[in-house]
C-alpha cells in the first residue's frame, strides 16, 4: 500500500498546485512554471534551432506560459492529459505556427544534443560524426515531422497525446513517426557506409 501513495504522491502535489494556481495563487503558479519550463524551453529549442529563429525560444516559452495560465481555468486536473502535456501541446502547436508564418522550410539543427538528458556524451570522433549526421536528419525534416519525433522520442508522450497535441489523427502520428525514424535509419546507414 505503501508503494501506491508514493507512485500518486507527485500527482496529487500537482493537482493541488493547480487547483491552487487556478484559484489566483501566484506561488502555486510559479512553482508549476519551474517545474515545467525546462521541458518547454527544450522543446522549443529543439523545434527552433537552426531555422533562424533560435533567438524566439525564451519569448515562445514566455507566451507558451502566458497563454496556459490565462487558459488554466479550462484545465481539468481530473481530466486524460497531463499538464506537462498540455503545456506542450501549446508550446509546439506555438513553434509551428511560428515557422509557418516565416513561411521558412527544412533547414538543419545546428547544436541539437543527441545525448540523453544527465548522460555523458562520448566525443569520440565516430560518435560526433553519427552526432553530426543525426542533428542534419532531425534538421532536414518538415517543421510537423520534427515536432511528432521531438514530442514522442526527446518527451515520451503516447501516440495518443501526440495526435491529441497536435490536433491529428493517431495513425498520421504514426506516419509522421515512421517516416522521421525512416530519415534517421537512412541518414545513420549513410554514415556506416560513408
Amino acid at each position: 500500500m505503501a508503494s501506491t501513495a508514493t507512485v500518486s504522491e507527485p500527482a496529487t502535489t500537482e493537482r493541488a498546485l493547480i487547483l491552487r494556481a487556478q484559484a489566483g495563487e501566484r506561488g502555486a503558479a510559479r512553482v508549476l512554471v519551474e517545474t515545467h519550463q525546462r521541458a518547454v524551453a527544450g522543446l522549443l529549442q529543439r523545434l527552433l534551432r537552426g531555422s533562424g529563429l533560435d533567438a524566439l525560444t525564451e519569448d515562445l516559452a514566455q507566451e507558451t506560459f502566458l497563454r496556459g495560465f490565462a487558459a488554466l481555468s479550462r484545465f481539468d486536473p481530473d481530466g486524460p492529459a497531463r499538464l506537462s502535456t498540455w503545456l506542450l501541446t501549446i508550446a509546439t502547436r506555438l513553434a509551428l505556427q511560428t515557422i509557418a508564418r516565416r513561411r521558412l522550410g527544412t533547414e538543419p539543427l545546428d547544436e541539437l544534443a543527441i545525448a540523453s538528458p544527465g548522460l555523458p556524451f562520448d566525443e569520440s570522433p565516430d560518435r560526433a560524426r553519427i552526432g553530426a549526421c543525426i542533428e542534419r536528419a532531425v534538421g532536414a525534416l518538415a517543421p510537423t515531422h520534427r515536432a511528432v519525433f521531438l514530442l514522442r522520442e526527446y518527451h515520451g508522450l503516447e501516440y495518443a497525446e501526440i495526435a491529441q497535441a497536435l490536433a491529428i489523427d493517431l495513425g498520421t502520428v504514426k506516419s509522421r513517426l515512421s517516416r522521421a525514424r525512416a530519415a534517421l535509419k537512412q541518414a545513420l546507414e549513410e554514415v556506416r557506409h560513408g
